[in-house]
């Protein structure tokens, strides 16, 4: 099964990039299930509905959030009834929507998306790694789904990593998010998860993390609470992470994904031309 998953999308720059690009790579690299993390498409702070319509329409297959995926107060309804949109699944019982999808393929394949958030320098929700274990537990690869991916949105690698070899071989896939700085660790671990501890974002990145520089930069020299911070304006890069997998579930090849904007560029050489 060949898999996409696409890294944080910020602000309009990054749902461009997303919207214009993906429905191309959708048909070239025929594409199984794409999954992209939205939780900063809206202005840089959660999802709107309406945003989420446009991933889907573009070709996304499932959207999952982090920290922000509240921040939208209109998403604390519309998650209800949106089963393609996922938040963190260790979030207190009780929060709306769903932390974990069953997404069926074209071709009838099965993929199981789940949303965790770290604990580390992030807010303290419920630990990740018995809910990870619960989610997975519930929908075993190789019997019950036919691919496994997991959006990790943490701060610390090492809490990713963590994960990762935690769950090695049961799941096809553990990626991080939140971070937006695409990591060089891209690899398959042992028993056949692919693993990378950071997608990077989709935005622009002569930023800081996807923000306009002013803002951020007179906060670090003055220490002082000023203007909102406004997602940056120029041409974004796609970031994510290409992964094919076997028949059990297991990754056989995993490559980075750079497209436009200031990055060097990358992608999955084995499915061009194909």
């Amino acid at each position: 099964m060949r898999l996409l998953f696409i890294g944080d999308i910020v602000g309009r720059a990054g749902r461009l990039a997303l919207t214009d690009t993906l429905p191309d790579l959708r048909r070239a690299w025929r594409l199984d299930c794409v999954v992209v993390n939205g939780e900063n498409a809206a202005g840089g702070f959660g999802i709107t509905e309406a945003i989420f319509g446009d991933f889907l329409a573009a070709g996304a297959d499932c959207v999952t959030l982090g920290n922000h995926a509240f921040d939208q107060r209109e998403a604390l309804s519309f998650i209800t009834h949106q089963p393609r949109l996922v938040r963190p699944a260790n979030f207190p019982p009780g929060a709306p929507g769903r932390g974990a999808a069953l997404i069926e393929t074209a071709a009838g394949a099965r993929v199981l998306v789940i949303n965790l958030m770290g604990r580390l320098f992030m807010d303290a929700l419920d630990d990740p790694f018995a809910v990870g274990e619960r989610e997975i537990a519930a929908c075993p690869l190789g019997e019950a789904c036919d691919a496994a991916i997991v959006d990790f949105h943490a701060e610390a690698t090492s809490e990713k990593q963590g994960f990762a070899h935690f769950v090695d071989g049961r799941v096809s896939l553990v990626v991080g998010t939140h971070t937006h700085v695409p990591t060089a660790d891209y690899q398959i671990l042992p028993q056949g998860t692919a693993y990378q501890s950071d997608a990077g974002m989709t935005g622009d990145y002569d930023s800081v993390i996807g923000m306009e520089k002013e803002e951020p930069l007179r906060r670090f020299v003055t220490k002082l609470p000023g203007n909102r911070l406004e997602p940056a304006a120029g041409p974004a890069t796609l970031c994510g992470l290409a992964v094919e997998t076997d028949a059990r579930g297991h990754a056989v090849k995993v490559a980075p994904v750079r497209i436009g904007g200031r990055l060097s560029q990358a992608g999955p050489e084995f499915w061009e031309g194909s």
